[in-house]
């Protein structure tokens, strides 16, 4: 839900009559922002959305650094758009159980991972697809080359938690080549920053995990990138936007707008992809002229359009509901589709009506 805060003076009153009157005032006043009236009010209501420091969700940052969440959700009494970062998808999906975000751009992975475990959200928009990979210590690159994924058997790999679209992806493609990710390889749960510090003093071989931080490495010179995730799932859905079941059933006139700006700055992004990543470094404190070689080096490509993105949702939802089939069934809990998992009615409402 919205989160309130009180702006206006408060008026002090010896009266009881008064404090009803201020009370009444006040259910007035948010009645009629939630109807879009633009008359000033005495609550302002503040808009949780959620983001990674990745270059696959530039468009949330684009976004912010222009103004436009502010300017274009002005209407409808929203004078305030909080962005909340997060290392990785699951402690964002976490934060949106707890009821803390209302919106998340994050991985299509860790959304129906928290649907399974009770989340009220939908997917709503895509973001992006592919554009991570797999990074290896440069003395392993040789060997990698000839071995191909045989050669990560035995070895130390960082990525995100469990849940998330990089978990998911290399457990089910070491699977496909013959490696048990528990058995064979010793999975390593990190945050970006301490993956790529991890490889350079090689206390990890490898690294999976999403743009700008393949790109990093790699121009720190402690790693060689071998394998970018559209080889080992082609064409797989990444990130994605969400929206909370109480957003979705109480305020779809705001979805659609949080979808329309999105589209806006999505499209911006890819138009200008230069300036995209100079607002990305600006906003992260990383270097301009790397990201800008991370965007023309990843295979990611960024999209808006949640259609997209169902096929591997789907893929997503049986392989995550592999991974905990027994926890899954011993609770009576059966394999998600897609009326679960996606809602791209409000996508659907909103590019009709920019097509007409």
């Amino acid at each position: 839900m919205y989160k309130m805060e009180r702006r206006g003076r408060e008026k002090r009153g010896v009266a009881s009559l008064a404090v009803v009157v201020a009370v009444v005032a006040v259910a007035v006043s948010v009645s009629a922002l939630f109807a879009g009236c633009v008359e000033e009010a005495e609550e302002t209501t503040t808009l949780r959305i959620g983001y990674q420091p990745s270059t696959h969700q530039t468009a949330a940052m684009l976004a912010a650094e222009k103004g436009w969440w502010e300017e274009d959700l002005a209407r409808f009494g929203v004078g305030k758009v909080e962005m909340k970062e997060f290392p990785s998808g699951p402690p964002e999906m976490h934060a949106m159980l707890a009821g803390d975000l209302d919106f998340a751009y994050v991985g299509v992975a860790p959304p129906i991972a928290a649907i399974y475990e009770g989340l009220d959200a939908k997917i709503v928009a895509g973001v992006q697809t592919q554009g991570s990979a797999i990074v290896v210590r440069p003395e392993l690159a040789a060997e990698y080359e000839a071995k191909g994924p045989q050669a990560l058997k035995g070895k130390a790999i960082a990525t995100f938690p469990p849940g998330s679209i990089q978990h998911t992806i290399l457990s089910k493609w070491l699977l496909e080549n013959g490696l048990d990710p528990e058995e064979d390889t010793e999975i390593k749960e990190m945050k970006p920053g301490d993956a790529a510090t991890a490889i350079g003093v090689g206390t990890v071989d490898a690294v999976f995990l999403p743009s700008p931080t393949p790109t990093i490495i790699a121009a720190e010179g402690n790693g060689v990138v071998v394998e970018w995730s559209g080889s080992m799932w082609p064409d797989h859905a990444c990130c994605c936007l969400v929206a909370s079941g109480e957003m979705i059933r109480e305020h779809p006139e705001v979805v659609k707008q949080i979808i329309r700006t999105h589209i806006r700055a999505t499209e911006y992004e890819i138009e200008h992809p230069e300036e995209a990543a100079e607002i990305y470094a600006k906003r992260q404190g990383a270097d301009p002229t790397t990201i800008k070689q991370s965007l023309e080096a990843t295979d990611m490509h960024w999209i808006h359009d949640p259609h997209l993105e169902v096929k591997s949702g789907l893929e997503y939802a049986s392989v995550i509901y592999d991974l905990n089939r027994e926890r899954y069934e011993g609770k009576g809990i059966e394999v998600l589709g897609e009326e679960e998992i996606f809602d791209a009615s409000f996508y659907d409402a909103v590019t009709a009506t920019e097509e007409k």
